[in-house]
């Protein structure tokens, strides 16, 4: 049995080894990472899946951006351990996260990542949202916590650093 637990700081470097094992060794040069120097994840939405004996499982992290002034939660990393992958951790992680963060008042969620995947989670296509370079617009993909959280936002995604 998992339980879900937030992401403590006694936690950071074991949830940074499980990233650099499930993603490529030059993860942090994507531009998402760019939008996160110098910022701390969202509190409270950032989680650990652990196991009875306390092994980590998975992970997920939500980072602050802006859109055109405009509040963003940008969703990542997910990562989920290799031995675990196939038992519907990720998409727990997801689901039990978004709706975390409905009542801290977020209204809508960002992320890069790959339609098919991440539409069963009510991720679309989101045109006029521009990533940093190079980012591939069609992996640009967002979430309404709150029903037309999106409409009529577009433009450049940026940091919250030094707001």
């Amino acid at each position: 049995m998992l339980r879900l637990t937030v992401e403590k700081e006694a936690d950071w470097w074991e949830v940074e080894a499980l990233y650099d094992l499930c993603f490529a060794p030059g993860r942090e040069a994507l531009s998402s990472y760019r939008l996160r120097d110098g910022v701390p994840p969202v509190a409270g939405l950032s989680l650990v899946a652990r196991d009875d004996d306390g092994i980590l499982g998975g992970a997920i992290r939500y980072w602050p951006v802006r859109i055109d002034g405009h509040d963003v939660l940008l969703l990542g990393p997910v990562a989920v351990h290799p031995t675990r992958q196939g038992e519907g951790l990720g998409g727990f992680l997801i689901r039990e996260s978004l709706e975390l963060a409905r009542p801290l008042g977020w209204q809508r969620v960002l992320l890069v990542g790959d339609a098919p995947y991440y539409t069963r989670f009510g991720f679309n296509k989101l045109d006029g949202v521009v990533m940093p370079p190079p980012t591939n617009p069609e992996r640009v993909l967002g979430y309404e916590l709150t029903e037309g959280a999106w409409d009529g936002v577009r433009g450049d995604v940026v940091s919250v650093a030094g707001s």
